[in-house]
């Protein structure tokens, strides 16, 4: 193996696990019992695996050209800003309209005393 195989399966390798981490996340969407918990594996999750995706591709650019692509920086920094904030708001917004969350939560930490 030379560099120049080695610097593109190390990007592969990035985008490889960020594929199979956004794999997770839908399954976690799909399987959690309320909305609550369905926006904590979409925020938390997707965010990781779309930063390791665009990450991996930073790097493959980066190491094979020699290129340093701003798109993917901004991109990165846009996901990362934006994902959990969003999900932190929907979540919010479920809770102050009064979405019940399942007969499995424990704790309300929302909930005024």
């Amino acid at each position: 193996m030379n560099v120049n195989e080695i610097d593109e399966f190390i990007g592969a390798a990035f985008i490889l696990i960020g594929s199979i981490i956004s794999v997770i996340s839908a399954y976690g969407i799909l399987r959690f019992p309320d909305v609550y918990s369905r926006a904590h594996a979409a925020t938390k999750s997707s965010t990781l695996a779309v930063l390791l995706t665009l990450f991996g591709a930073f790097l493959y650019f980066l190491l094979t050209d020699g290129t340093v692509s701003v798109r993917l920086i901004l991109g990165i920094v846009f996901v990362f800003i934006t994902s959990p904030t969003a999900g932190h708001l929907i979540i919010r917004a479920a809770y102050r309209s009064g979405v019940e969350m399942t007969e499995t939560t424990t704790v309300d930490e929302l909930k005024m005393f």
